[in-house]
């Protein structure tokens, strides 16, 4: 993960807001609820949310092809919030491509460049060079319609790199490929910002591409900002429980006592036992609380002295082992990685539950 803290703000989103005519054509409704961001030059910053949740817009408003209600958008310190979008130094990579079906891939690609008036000789140099950079070397005579999804999706990108913006904005760019094209072009796209070191914004829906991508997370819900962190951040300190809930995985145990042990950690008595867990997110010791344990935090133990579930669920998935357990009438999932051959627990059986402390992540209040 690349260090940002010493880099210089590309992109500056102050206090913006877009706010829509709802329904009844009385009221409001705001898509996008005054969201600040500061995105830093070089980095790969994912807007990771559900549907609705205001990414599309915001990344629609930096694009500028939405104006906002109030606020103001900065690119290296310059206020841009009016112009529109051919004055921005930014390209978009559309979720549907957006190709010129009559057009070859060197026409797709070179068609900004011609716009701008350069050269051809310039022209056919850096077209054949973007091509070259996203593996299409030869295919610059070909239609879209003779093109794989994958190629598409990587003429899509060539395009919009051949202009080298200041900032490159994705929507959504991966939503129609299947699985395996989906994880090629992932690795794909993470290769070329890291080796050009172009500033990016990313809007996706999936968590698990958000993960991978990005230097920093920013997760979206009903318009605002849940939280801003690094994918590890992200994951494992979640400040929310909408972001506990909406990235990966978890289980939550309500009602958990927390007391201050020393100036890192908390004792709380959780699963029948005493521990001590890290203090994270402004938790307020002596109080009670919401402990979050991912799948991979809770382990099975055949071992009686152990609080004891009923395996209500068993997938074996390969790598890993996957249970959904009762827990005095609370199911909660149990992920054990690389489980030993002929150590899969059958369903209905009875299992002592622990969990690693380390792992716990209480909410703050």
């Amino acid at each position: 993960m690349v260090d940002f803290s010493s880099a210089e703000v590309r992109l500056e989103v102050r206090s913006v807001v877009k706010a829509f005519a709802d329904r009844s054509g009385s009221g409001q409704l705001r898509a996008v609820d005054n969201v600040s961001l500061e995105i830093y030059s070089g980095e790969f910053l994912t807007l990771l949310g559900p549907s609705g949740c205001g990414k599309t817009t915001t990344l629609r408003l930096i694009a500028g092809f939405e104006l906002p209600t109030a606020g103001q958008i900065l690119l290296d310190g310059v206020d841009i919030t009016p112009q529109p979008p051919n004055k921005r130094d930014m390209a978009l990579v559309f979720q549907n491509y957006a190709l010129f079906p009559h057009m070859t891939v060197y026409g797709n690609v070179a068609y900004g460049l011609e716009t701008r008036g350069l050269p051809r000789k310039d022209i056919d140099t850096k077209v054949y060079q973007a091509l070259d950079l996203i593996g299409l070397k030869g295919l610059d005579k070909r239609r879209p319609n003779e093109l794989s999804g994958g190629q598409q999706q990587r003429v899509a990108l060539a395009r919009s790199l051949v202009m080298e913006p200041r900032i490159l904005l994705f929507d959504e760019p991966l939503s129609n490929l299947d699985a395996k094209l989906r994880v090629q072009m992932r690795s794909e796209i993470h290769r070329l910002q890291r080796r050009l070191g172009i500033t990016s914004i990313y809007v996706t829906h999936d968590q698990v591409e958000a993960m991978a991508l990005s230097d920093r997370i920013v997760v979206m819900n009903k318009g605002r900002i849940e939280q801003i962190g690094t994918p590890e951040e992200i994951y494992r300190y979640p400040a929310t429980r909408f972001v506990a809930d909406f990235i990966g995985r978890a289980n939550f145990i309500e009602q958990v006592t927390a007391t201050r042990a020393d100036e890192q950690h908390v004792r709380v008595r959780l699963l029948e036992r005493d521990a001590l867990v890290p203090l994270h997110n402004g938790h307020r010791p002596e109080q009670l609380t919401t402990a979050v344990l991912r799948p991979e935090a809770l382990v099975l133990r055949d071992d009686p002295t152990l609080p004891q579930a009923t395996i209500e669920q068993t997938m074996y998935l390969g790598s890993e082992a996957e249970y959904i357990v009762n827990y005095k009438g609370q199911s909660l999932i149990v992920v054990e990685q690389n489980p030993r051959p002929g150590r899969i627990y059958p369903e209905g059986s009875r299992i002592g539950v622990d969990f690693v402390a380390e792992a716990v992540h209480l909410l703050a209040d």
